[in-house]
């Protein structure tokens, strides 16, 4: 025959039942979490606005001398690198951290 069909028996129906009965419980309980999730984010306080121009050295303030390693190991300090017209000094943040 091109089509099968199956006869189920209450066993093999109520097994069925059960396992639907499980899955739409874990669907609502995990859908009622995202929900609680968002409701609490949507209520926690916005953070300040941060003043970027206030953050850190700012343009010409003299930093104090430092020695970190570099590339190589050898370590360098600050005063070490400052040429006759000073240094400059970038601050740049990995997305690797």
């Amino acid at each position: 025959p091109i089509y099968s069909v199956k006869y189920w028996n209450k066993a093999d129906a109520k097994g069925y039942k059960d396992v639907m009965r499980t899955t739409l419980g874990i669907g609502v309980v995990t859908a009622l979490a995202l929900l609680a999730m968002g409701r609490i984010r949507a209520q926690q306080p916005a953070a300040p606005a941060v003043d970027v121009e206030k953050i850190g050295p700012q343009v010409g303030a003299t930093v104090p001398d430092f020695s970190l390693p570099d590339q190589h190991g050898t370590t360098r300090s600050l005063k070490s690198l400052t040429g006759p017209k000073g240094a400059v000094l970038v601050f740049f943040r990995s997305a690797d951290w």
